[in-house]
């Protein structure tokens, strides 16, 4: 069988000019392509200091393999191969890894909701989710807290924007209740004074609202008197323990009794 070697030339050098051209152009996109795309995400990344860089460099990651599948699927394209079933494979891949992000996507979603609508700030202290503490960072994945006794907790910003949330940071002023119970035998007129004259000794409690002192129900065992007391935020929890072991000094001193659960028996004899 003789082979004719012309005709063989003649096919390499079409497929040469015309399959292989394109395969050398479609080569050379995808280099420079990728070095411009690694290089304008690295720039981003150098100029984005204040941003978190762990949630950055994952977002550049994502955009980096993102925009390189897609230059990819031009190139396949543009050499005459059938993208339809790469795209669909593609396509089946983004399914999938959506909803293996489902909950990150949501706590990012969330970090930007918390962000535009500001229901809190740093440190600002705050109840949410089961938890109390100061704020100390606002990601978007997580907000984190450092409670009362120094610990952190990180609470997922998708929970904390659709979660109720008490914020005791955001007014100037906070009421400070407080119940001081009395013996049915004391005089209940005498104990509202002493808790007034107490409440006036300390220079953190505001005239302006006035201190309220009033009986709040006839317990079981005790006459209850309730004191509403209003204070600058930061001043709550000194001016609470000042008034708990004031008045209970201020009562010991003037005889008046604290009572606790008891139960007279009566024994009748006929």
């Amino acid at each position: 069988m003789d082979i004719n070697w012309q005709q063989v030339v003649d096919t390499i050098v079409n497929w040469a000019t015309n399959t292989g051209v394109k395969i050398v152009i479609a080569l050379l996109v995808l280099f420079i392509s990728f070095k411009v795309i690694n290089r304008i995400t690295r720039k981003i990344e150098k100029k984005a200091k204040k941003f978190d860089k762990t949630i950055l460099k994952t977002l550049m990651y994502l955009l980096r393999l993102g925009l390189k599948c897609i230059i990819t699927i031009c190139m396949v394209g543009y050499l005459g191969i059938d993208t339809s079933g790469l795209t669909a494979l593609i396509a089946s891949l983004g399914v999938c890894f959506g909803l293996a992000v489902n909950g990150a996507v949501s706590n990012i979603a969330g970090g930007v909701l918390i962000i535009i609508t500001r229901p809190f700030k740093l440190d600002d202290f705050i109840e949410a989710q089961g938890y109390s503490g100061t704020v100390e960072e606002i990601n978007l994945v997580s907000t984190k807290l450092r409670t009362g006794d120094n610990k952190v907790i990180y609470v997922p910003n998708g929970a904390l924007s659709s979660g109720s949330i008490v914020n005791y940071s955001e007014k100037e002023l906070r009421r400070l209740d407080l119940t001081f119970s009395i013996g049915y035998a004391n005089d209940f007129e005498t104990a509202k004074k002493i808790i007034l004259e107490v409440a006036s000794k300390h220079g953190k409690v505001l005239t302006d609202p006035a201190p309220f002192v009033r009986v709040s129900s006839h317990s079981a065992s005790s006459i209850d008197i309730v004191t509403r007391l209003w204070v600058n935020a930061g001043d709550y929890w000194d001016v609470n323990f000042y008034m708990l072991e004031e008045v209970k000094k201020a009562f010991d001193a003037n005889n008046i009794e604290i009572p606790f659960n008891q139960l007279d028996v009566h024994v009748k004899q006929d």
